[in-house]
């Protein structure tokens, strides 16, 4: 038998969700994560009194990064908060609470921001043409720039951290922002060892069904979460599966030590 069974290479229709592989699969093999984004990314739940008075609650336990680091392992960071946007990140957030700090730096990177900034906020989306790659600190002031000077920040950090920029997933109308998919995928040809989660093409919709089952008001309820971590772990072990190569020295992220016969 050969080992290409283990990695699905034999079917090239397979798809990144197709399967929940057990204990994260290859994701597993990135030890250290740092997951930076908004109230999905921590675990909020939406309470609402007799009154109807709502109140939103992070629960870092319940974001679906502590399950992942939970069925993964690995030591997981949630660089986030509920209402969280690339610009109140970059220019306050982070730096208030000690994310640039170099004893957090991670072998990788998930990034999760967007809805907040251009659904709630309408911030202009931008383009990869509003960043500086000599200096991000003039970058647009754009959502573009704002998400790029992120990257940028934690690559000073961690020069050969891996990242994955994660999509809107779609609703019962279907795609929620093309343009932010369409951004993620550009910023793919500009940074290095950067990917794609693309919850909008391949995950389940955000329609009503869904949400009866894995939501509490307008956030995900516990099994929601759950979930979440379940599919983001599918995701990243079917690009890993997918791009060896780019992962074979991921041990040696942050230890000053490479190999130079393989990729970085």
């Amino acid at each position: 038998m050969s080992f290409s069974h283990y990695f699905h290479l034999n079917d090239p229709l397979e798809q990144p969700l197709q399967t929940l592989p057990e204990n994260g699969g290859y994701c597993s093999i990135l030890r250290t994560i740092g997951c930076v984004g908004d109230s999905l990314s921590s675990g909020e739940f939406e309470s609402q009194d007799r009154q109807g008075n709502k109140g939103y609650h992070d629960l870092f336990p319940y974001s679906w990064g502590q399950f992942l680091a939970r069925d993964c392992g690995s030591t997981v960071y949630n660089f986030s908060r509920g209402g969280m946007t690339a610009k109140e990140y970059m220019e306050s957030f982070a730096q208030e609470n000690d994310f640039w700090n170099p004893q957090k730096a991670c072998q990788a990177y998930i990034l999760a921001l967007g809805v907040n900034d251009i659904l709630n906020a309408g911030q202009p989306i931008g383009s990869v043409a509003d960043v500086d790659m000599k200096d991000y600190r003039n970058n647009a002031k754009t959502f573009a720039g704002y998400y790029a000077a992120i990257v940028q920040r934690l690559l000073q950090i961690q020069p050969k951290a891996r990242f994955f920029f994660v999509t809107m997933p779609q609703d019962e109308n279907g795609s929620r922002c093309k343009a932010h998919t369409n951004l993620l995928y550009d910023f793919t040809k500009l940074f290095p060892f950067s990917y794609v989660i693309d919850l909008d093409r391949y995950a389940p919709p955000h329609d009503a069904a869904y949400r009866a089952q894995f939501y509490m008001g307008g956030h995900l309820n516990a099994a929601g979460y759950l979930l979440a971590a379940k599919q983001m772990e599918s995701y990243i072990d079917f690009i890993i599966r997918r791009h060896m190569e780019d992962f074979c020295q991921i041990g040696f992220v942050g230890t000053g030590h490479h190999n130079v016969e393989y990729t970085w």
